[in-house]
């Protein structure tokens, strides 16, 4: 029998599928949240360098449309993420009696935390730009609801560490115990990859990092580079397939 005949190993199929729906959802998750972040503070930077309150009213409604949803959107992104990926390492614990995620999966939960962190607080400054456009009376509204917020945030943010450090010490526990040990040869491996995948989330990265600078006043580029850097985190997003 050539080897072209030959049986695919136990469950590599399965397994395969279950790690290409795992990247598709981390893609769609990074996706929102780095879209999320440069659409929200491009137009809160927008808004804070409007010249008259009537021009800046539009853009405190959108920054506020925007915030509202990207909190379902990046919950059910992550939800999403967060339950294939659990799929795919039970299947793999029940198959190679190991997971393939290693560190990565601490360190994109501590990213992905980072992202919340932000975005609650760029939420939380939306009732400063209704109060400089004059509805008031809706601006204190809002503020008490930023408020509960931010304590909710903070309150999560605590149990957020608490979980986050048990987690990353019993993926240290596990990394020492299998220190030196051989791969599993039924293992089909995690497939091929496009070249280039991580440059443009570094690149989406960087974009969203100099929209947060620009919003916090650590500098301040012209409107146009506020566009171009906008139109640089989108499509650095949406073109890598990783």
């Amino acid at each position: 029998m050539s080897l072209t005949e030959l049986a695919p190993p136990p469950g590599a199929q399965e397994v395969a599928g279950l790690r290409a729906g795992t990247r598709s959802a981390r893609r769609g998750a990074l996706l929102a949240l780095v879209a999320s972040l440069a659409v929200l503070t491009t137009a809160q930077l927008l808004a804070d360098r409007a010249p008259t309150s009537a021009r800046a009213l539009p853009l405190a409604i959108l920054s506020l449309a925007v915030f509202t949803a990207t909190l379902p959107t990046l919950a059910a992104t992550q939800y999403v993420w967060g339950s294939r990926a659990r799929r795919l390492r039970r299947r793999e614990s029940e198959l190679y009696a190991a997971t393939s995620s290693g560190w990565a999966r601490p360190l994109s939960r501590l990213c992905v935390a980072a992202g919340w962190a932000l975005t609650l607080l760029l939420g939380c400054t939306t009732p400063g730009f209704f109060r400089d456009a004059a509805p008031h009376a809706f601006a204190d509204a809002l503020s008490r609801t930023a408020e509960t917020l931010a304590v909710v945030g903070s309150v999560a943010g605590v149990l957020f560490l608490l979980w986050w450090a048990r987690d990353a010490l019993g993926m240290l526990a596990r990394a020492r115990r299998s220190e030196g040990s051989p791969g599993d040869p039924w293992d089909p491996g995690h497939g091929t990859r496009r070249r280039g995948g991580a440059a443009l989330w570094a690149g989406a990265a960087m974009a969203v990092v100099a929209l947060l600078g620009a919003r916090a006043h650590l500098w301040e580029p012209a409107t146009g580079l506020v566009y171009a850097l906008l139109t640089a985190a989108l499509v650095c997003g949406v073109v890598t397939d990783e």
